[in-house]
């Protein structure tokens, strides 16, 4: 198992649309295991591989009943509201108050190319929320109001410049 940088706001990797995985194997059983490692070295309660650089759609997350690995997830239910204060591995040191669905029920495939179905509330709703939309090209940067995004997009290009 290796630990992997994680990609920050600005790499155009995670701007992508994450490929699907055609069929798990060893390979992608490997990712999940060296997604896995990064994630609790970070530390993290989730990541998506397009954050260290790999454009599949493959996520691992542990809200404190895991780990989990979901391959191609899909979000197939939500309900509420749940407004947060929400963070980024990809954009470290930063969190803001953000509304998303309450409740989430993502399907996909576990690490063994199982079926494999992952729902919950509040934390793990949340989280789910958040990998599938870095599998999707989205940052929670997109989340934020359009105020709120063009404040923390100042104060990312001042701190990238050394201001």
């Amino acid at each position: 198992m290796a630990v992997f940088p994680i990609r920050k706001f600005g790499d155009p990797v995670l701007s992508l649309k994450a490929e699907a995985v055609d069929g798990v194997d060893d390979a992608i059983r490997h990712l999940v295991e060296d997604m896995l490692e990064t994630m609790y070295e970070a530390p993290g309660v989730g990541l998506a591989a397009p954050q260290i650089g790999v454009a599949k759609a493959v996520m691992v997350f542990d809200a404190g009943d895991g780990p989990f690995a979901v391959i191609n997830p899909a979000i197939v239910e939500t309900s509420g509201e749940w407004t947060f204060e929400e963070g980024c591995l990809s954009v470290p040191n930063r969190f803001w108050s953000i509304s998303r669905a309450g409740f989430a029920r993502v399907r996909g495939l576990d690490a063994d190319g199982k079926p494999v179905e992952h729902a919950g509330d509040e934390l793990l709703g949340r989280v789910l929320q958040h990998e599938v939309d870095h599998l999707d090209g989205t940052l929670l940067l997109a989340r934020l109001s359009r105020r709120e995004r063009r404040q923390a997009m100042r104060d990312l290009r001042e701190e990238a410049m050394g201001l």
